[in-house]
């Protein structure tokens, strides 16, 4: 942002030693040249999309349309359904077969045999596949619930972005306040005969530099508008501004009652059920090495004897050659590689808990330090200079100076709030806490 702060400044200086100049010959009031820069920050800005410019949207209203529209979150949710439909086809039993066999095609000698073949499942198949089929439904659950916590973070990462985009638009709207004033102070003196007509082109070349890095910033906030629209299924933002509170700090918790939180974090549930259901499908693929049972029973009627028979029969595989052996050593291989998986994602996850947590407790630090201590003492000197300036005691490069530190102290300040809400939202997606969308924040 300090980009168009040295032509602005050249601007500036030009006015104002022409003013001096005159200061004592002029029966004009005087005017002030550098006005204090605001410290509130309106965020209600004219929508970019032609809605009504009253439209603004709280973070958990963001939160909320995302849950409610995003098409990502949706899938997720069929598939829990689909997935949850598997299970009553695991409970299906085998379906009966009916046969017909009909020896010799001449009717006095004709011999047909009608019989009902019904296979029993041995082993405890049945239950290992309803087993199955239930863990892969609790890791479809979960992976929803993963889901909803990486949307939720990225609702708040593009909430955020937008609310700084916000911020910096006003800072740059305040630069070009300070850059058209130079260009009327000096364009006045330049009627006045008071300094060269190089001045005003000086001071008009500033004020250009200066609104096309508020053009820039414009189209930056417009895509972070866009993106965060997006984050619900739509194409273009449908709100004016968001509203909240970017200097409000979120709270830093406790780490050990984090650590405590992780076994029923969704990473870690998902990785625990994951080898739950491998142990499962081993379970599934050592039932079938027992074979199954086939029950007959039917009716055989022998035209030359001129009777009907009973036929009972019972049918049993001999697992001589294929006992599943080579399907239950792979099961067993993939629920060992799922343990593995397990230890890795727990330590990832930890990895990242500890990381937020640091980004949060430093960027915290920061923003206290900036809020308490080093902005106000930025404005102090800043405010200091410019009356010194209007007094004579101070040169313009002073001014210009502590211009510069200030703006780039509110800068830092707002990078590192940022950084704060994004940290606490990292922190919420790891552990897998939800906050409140029923009211806005």
């Amino acid at each position: 942002m300090h980009k168009f702060f040295l032509p602005l400044g050249l601007a500036l200086l030009a006015c104002q030693l022409s003013f001096a100049q005159d200061a004592r010959h002029s029966q004009d009031a005087p005017e002030r040249a550098l006005p204090h820069t605001p410290q509130r920050i309106n965020y209600t800005l004219p929508p970019l999309d032609g809605k009504a410019a009253g439209a603004s949207l709280s973070l958990g209203q963001a939160i909320a349309r995302a849950f409610r529209s995003n098409p990502e979150l949706a899938a997720a949710g069929r598939e829990v359904e689909a997935v949850a439909a598997s299970i009553q086809q695991a409970a299906a039993r085998p379906n009966p077969e009916i046969s017909t066999l009909l020896e010799d095609t001449r009717k006095e000698n004709r011999t047909t045999t009608v019989q009902l073949n019904q296979a029993i499942e041995l082993g405890g198949k049945r239950h290992a596949r309803i087993t199955a089929a239930e863990k892969a439904r609790d890791a479809a659950q979960v992976d929803l619930l993963a889901k909803r916590a990486d949307l939720q973070a990225a609702v708040v990462a593009a909430y955020f972005a937008v609310l700084e985009g916000q911020e910096n638009l006003q800072l740059l709207q305040s630069a070009l306040q300070l850059a058209q004033r130079a260009s009327a102070i000096t364009a006045k003196r330049v009627a006045s005969g008071k300094v060269a007509p190089i001045e005003e082109t000086k001071a008009r070349v500033a004020e250009a530099g200066v609104r096309v890095e508020l053009q820039q910033a414009q189209g930056t906030l417009d895509i972070e508008r866009r993106r965060l629209a997006a984050t619900w299924g739509a194409g273009a933002a449908d709100f004016a501004a968001v509203d909240g509170e970017i200097n409000a700090l979120p709270t830093l918790p406790d780490l050990a009652a984090l650590q405590a939180r992780l076994p029923n974090a969704p990473g870690f549930v998902r990785a625990r059920i994951e080898v739950e259901r491998r142990q499962a499908l081993l379970q599934l693929e050592r039932s079938r090495r027992i074979p199954d049972v086939t029950v007959s029973i039917g009716s055989k009627r022998a035209e030359e004897i001129g009777r009907n028979q009973m036929i009972i029969g019972l049918s049993i595989p001999l697992p001589l050659f294929d006992r599943n052996q080579g399907n239950v050593l792979e099961a067993l291989r993939r629920t060992d590689k799922a343990r593995d998986e397990q230890r890795s994602v727990e330590l990832r996850i930890s990895g990242e808990l500890a990381d937020a947590y640091q980004r949060l407790q430093l960027a915290q630090q920061q923003a206290a330090a900036l809020q308490g201590e080093i902005l106000p003492a930025a404005q102090q000197t800043y405010d200091i200079t410019t009356k010194g300036f209007e007094l004579g005691k101070f040169s313009f490069l002073e001014v210009l100076d502590a211009q510069r530190v200030l703006f780039q102290a509110k800068s830092q300040a707002l990078r590192a709030l940022a950084e704060t809400h994004r940290a606490a939202t990292e922190i919420e997606r790891v552990v897998g806490t939800f906050p409140s969308t029923d009211s806005p924040q």
